[in-house]
């Protein structure tokens, strides 16, 4: 086995559509989406410890330790796999939070799968995503590390192969609420249903893209302003959007308009590249 790695990449996703075909009896909606990678996001790092302690190298802003997915995570797995021992862990946030870029269920999701490697638990891949799904219902992509069509609360998934654009993301400085989004009585739940062979002749549409952007203003400004420059689409429930590039170089030529047209200086923006497979999932096949 090759020495673990010091540096655990937790890539950014972006949400390519967004369907809400029905709401289920305990309140979860029935989604069919479509999830891709991006070259970009977060960084951990993670130290054992022998004395079983869980703890974070730095607090996260508007975060205690007992609700950080990454703390809770690593607690899941200790429990399920028994382990005595412990570790610090060190997390480099890029990714907004409440950004529709699933910053913390990838967080959570290479907490699982470097501690299942350091801890030396064994686990299967799919012995961890039955763990993240009880931490959220996006860890189980992360986890599997594949571009997917999604299913179900979003743990059913199908291997799926797109094209590996470059996407400029924008996220305006607001912290979208995914559950008010989801308990909003305007919200479309009854999407016919599609199926995966007819994925590149459906609308790759967001059906909480209007709900969004009347509560959210500066998501609606954030996607009339990428508009007169490219296709424009949001991401999950915002407040990230995004616009898809065949060339890196094409990306950042709007990137660089959007900040002479005024961009606030608050919004965050990067460009990236779509991935098939996570940049963890690489990483692990090659330990």
């Amino acid at each position: 086995m090759n020495e673990l790695p010091l540096i655990w990449p937790a890539p950014a996703k972006l949400n390519l559509l967004l369907h809400i075909t029905g709401q289920r009896e305990d309140g979860y909606h029935e989604l069919q989406t479509v999830f891709q990678f991006l070259d970009y996001g977060d960084e951990l790092q993670f130290q054992p410890r022998t004395d079983g302690r869980i703890q974070r190298a730095q607090d996260v802003a508007g975060v205690p330790a007992e609700e950080d997915l990454v703390v809770r995570a690593a607690k899941a797995l200790q429990q399920s796999c028994g382990c005595e021992q412990g570790v610090d862990i060190s997390l480099d946030k890029k990714l907004p939070m409440g950004a529709g870029l699933g910053g913390g269920s990838s967080d959570a999701a290479t907490t699982l799968h470097a501690l299942n490697r350091i801890w030396d638990c064994g686990l299967s891949s799919e012995a961890l995503a039955e763990i993240g799904l009880k931490l959220g219902a996006d860890v189980p992509v992360f986890v599997h590390g594949f571009a997917a069509f999604a299913e179900g609360i979003g743990e059913q998934l199908t291997p799926v192969e797109l094209e590996q654009h470059w996407y400029l993301v924008v996220t305006p400085d607001i912290h979208v609420s995914t559950a008010a989004i989801f308990n909003d009585l305007e919200l479309t739940r009854d999407c016919p249903a599609i199926k995966i062979c007819g994925l590149r002749d459906s609308g790759w549409d967001n059906v909480c893209l209007p709900v969004v952007t009347k509560h959210y203003p500066k998501v609606a400004e954030a996607l009339e302003m990428l508009g007169q420059y490219a296709e424009e689409r949001m991401s999950g429930t915002g407040a990230s959007v995004f616009a898809a590039f065949e060339t890196e170089a094409e990306a950042k030529k709007i990137q660089v308009c959007l900040q002479d047209a005024g961009m606030p200086a608050s919004w965050k923006s990067f460009i990236a590249r779509g991935m098939n497979m996570s940049p963890l999932q690489k990483q692990l096949n090659n330990l």
